[in-house]
Parts: C-alpha cells; sequence; structure tokens
C-alpha cells in the first residue's frame, strides 16, 4: 500500500493534521477552562464549535468536493485553516478570547471539504483489492491519536502555553497543505452527477443513496452503531466508579487500553484486509462488539472489564474499516464527496441523540441495562446488514458459475 503515492502521501497529511487538531483542541480547552474557572456552559461551547459543523456542513463540503478537484481543494483546506489559526492567534493576543472558539469552528468545518476529497482520491487511485487495508490504516492513524493526542496536547499546553500552541497547529496544517501539493495534478474526469447547480447536485447525490440499496443499509448500519455508542460514552465514567469501585482518574487508563488496542487491531486487518470480504469482517466487528458492550456494563471485575476492552478495541477498526471499504466501493466517483458528506453525519448525529438519552436511560433503568440496551442497538446493525451479505454471496455464486 506504501508503494501508492497517492496513500503515502494522504497519510502523512493526516497524520500531521491530526496532531495539528489535537493540539488545537486541547489547548483551547485547558485555556479556556483556565480562564473561566471551569465553567461547564463555556467548555459545551467547545465542543459545539467543534462538532457543529459536521451537521451543518458535512453534506455541503462533500458536494462542493463533488464540484472542485480532489487535490486543490484539500490544500486550500489545509491552508485556509492555518490562516484561520493564525488570525485567532493575533486576536488572542489583543485579549478576545473568544475568537478561539471561532477559530475551532471555522477549522472543523474546513475538514468537512478536505475529507470527502481524500475519499475520492482513494476511489481513483487505490486498487480495489488495496482498498481495505487502506481504510484500515486511516482508521490505525486515528487510534493513534485517539491515545497519543491528549498527552501530547496537554503536555505542549502545559510547557508552552495557547500562543505556541497555536503557532504548532498552524505549521502542522500548514505542513499538511504542503505535502499534499506535492500530489500530480488533478485529472479531469467525467462527471454525471454534476450536472446543474449547486442544490440540483446536493438533491441528486440524496436522490443517488436512496436509490442504492447497499447504502441506505449502510446509513442504517451506521445509525444503530452512532446510537449505541452514543448512550454509553458519557457513562465510561460511572463503570470505574460504580461499577469497578476506583477514582473517576482511573478512567484514563481503561481509554489508553482502548485505543492501545485498536492501535494493534488496525495494523493487523492491514495484513488480513485482502483475505477477508469488508462486509464479513464489518460483521464480525459487530458482533465482538455487541457482546463485549454487555460484558462491560456487567463487569465488575478490573481485570475483566480491561479483558473486554481490549477485545472489543481489537475489533473496532473491523467496523469502521469495513464501512469505509463498502462505502467507497459502492458509491461511483463522482457521488463520492455527497455520499460520505451524507452519510457520516448519520453516525454523528445518532451518537449525539444517544449522550442527550443516556443520563435518563441510567437513571430510568440501570447502568448495565444502558449497556444492554447499547448491545442490542449494534445487533440491530447487524440485522440490517443481512440482505446485504446475503446480496453480495449471492452475486458471488453468479460470477463463479
Amino acid at each position: 500500500m506504501f508503494s501508492n503515492r497517492y496513500v503515502r502521501t494522504i497519510i502523512l497529511s493526516r497524520v500531521l493534521l491530526h496532531l495539528g487538531i489535537w493540539i488545537r483542541n486541547y489547548a483551547v480547552l485547558l485555556y479556556v477552562t483556565d480562564l473561566t474557572n471551569n465553567n461547564s456552559d463555556y467548555v459545551s461551547l467547545i465542543s459545539v464549535a467543534e462538532f457543529a459543523p459536521i451537521f451543518l456542513f458535512a453534506l455541503i463540503g462533500g458536494t462542493f468536493a463533488d464540484r472542485w478537484r480532489p487535490k486543490r481543494t484539500m490544500v486550500w483546506s489545509d491552508l485556509l485553516s492555518a490562516l484561520s489559526v493564525m488570525a485567532v492567534l493575533l486576536v488572542l493576543m489583543n485579549g478576545g478570547w473568544i475568537a478561539l472558539l471561532v477559530g475551532s469552528f471555522i477549522s472543523a468545518s474546513l475538514s468537512q471539504f478536505s475529507q470527502p476529497s481524500a475519499m475520492k482520491l482513494y476511489k481513483r487511485h487505490v486498487p480495489s483489492e488495496q482498498l481495505q487495508g487502506v481504510m484500515a490504516m486511516s482508521q490505525t492513524v486515528v487510534a493513534v491519536f485517539t491515545v497519543l493526542g491528549p498527552v501530547i496536547g496537554t503536555f505542549i499546553f502545559i510547557q508552552f502555553g495557547i500562543h505556541v500552541s497555536l503557532v504548532l497547529t498552524a505549521v502542522l496544517f500548514l505542513g499538511s497543505s504542503l505535502v499534499l501539493s506535492s500530489l500530480p495534478r488533478d485529472a479531469e474526469e467525467p462527471n454525471p452527477g454534476n450536472a446543474g447547480g449547486f442544490l440540483k447536485e446536493l438533491t441528486a447525490g440524496m436522490h443517488y443513496i436512496r436509490s442504492n440499496r447497499s447504502l441506505r443499509t449502510l446509513s442504517l448500519t451506521f445509525a444503530a452503531v452512532g446510537l449505541a455508542s452514543g448512550i454509553t460514552q458519557p457513562l465510561q465514567i460511572f463503570i470505574v466508579i460504580e461499577n469497578l469501585g476506583q477514582d473517576k482518574s482511573f478512567l484514563q487508563w481503561l481509554v489508553m487500553t482502548s485505543g492501545a488496542a485498536m492501535l494493534v487491531g488496525g495494523a493487523a486487518i492491514m495484513g488480513i484486509a485482502k483475505k477477508v470480504k469488508p462486509q464479513l469482517l464489518l460483521t464480525a466487528g459487530l458482533l465482538v462488539a455487541a457482546v463485549c458492550t454487555v460484558g462491560i456494563g456487567a463487569s465488575t471485575l478490573i481485570w475483566l472489564t480491561i479483558v473486554l476492552l481490549v477485545i472489543n478495541g481489537l475489533f473496532y477498526p473491523c467496523i469502521q474499516g469495513g464501512i469505509q471499504t463498502l462505502i467507497v466501493r459502492n458509491t461511483e466517483g463522482a457521488f463520492m464527496g455527497r455520499v460520505s458528506g451524507a452519510i457520516t453525519p448519520v453516525f454523528m448525529g445518532m451518537m449525539v441523540i444517544g449522550m442527550f438519552l443516556s443520563s435518563y436511560l441510567k437513571d430510568t433503568f440501570s447502568l448495565p441495562a444502558v449497556y444492554v440496551i447499547s448491545g442490542g442497538l449494534i445487533v440491530a446493525g447487524v440485522l440490517t446488514l443481512l440482505p446485504l451479505i446475503a446480496d453480495k454471496s449471492a452475486k458471488a455464486k453468479r460470477a463463479q458459475a
């Protein structure tokens, strides 16, 4: 895979980009909490600034990604992100710290144009048999920064402060832009999806998803998994305190354990990607996640909880890698941006809904019951996949015949 110039370049740019994002996010979080004496309202605004663009601009960004040349879009998105961070730094030096939230919002919005363009380049330049390995590699990068990102971001802020953190973020964003600029010039591609104005193209993208059975199925699966993830994510601290009887600081060890397992799992999937069909990989990941989720909610033993977290982390890249591979394989290049921009918010939206419901569900039922509900939702995601798996198997048999 690394012999492919596009894979090497995009992965390197994503490493720089993720590192910059984590440094920025933790610098902003720690700076604002220090400045406002841990005011929860402002801390909530930070999350809004970072996540709201996914809902507001993902589909819009995906539509523009289909209209524009992918390399140019990615280069300019990262460059503008770097410039926005520098502008925020200048305002901050004059005492306007609210600009930190605005800068985070702008930078997160620009990434909604960059990510679909990366998917388009993978679709164009990565052979089909390598796609699953490339998707697993992308998830491995995410797993690495899930573990290392908070540590690096916190260390840099504590040691050097907000100004150096923002300068370093801008340099990393600029570095990502320069790395991407080394790619060959975008080739012209016939684009039947771009046969009108912006709104017409956006509507055509939604119609394309509705008319594509595989994409409809993956959207439902993504929704179920997102909701399942959302209702348990805020409750991890209660697993530590109520089930395991530990101090809340013990949560960091569970998070790091899970992240490290995701890293190992991503590396393993890269090795077996050519041998396993993505729909089977996805199904296996979901079934393991369902069992582990129920087990984590019921466990009162530290060692058992850690074992379940490790197993769950090892198989988590199967879910993300399998879904992303199926999306790329079942989408025409002309619609890649819009499909990516439409399906990703499904997961995030359902996860946010789950977060809102988690406290109510815990108070109404119990902590283990919520984890059972989460496991049941993941199983529901598996059930939505069964027609797709059967269809793929039937097509494979007809091809062999």
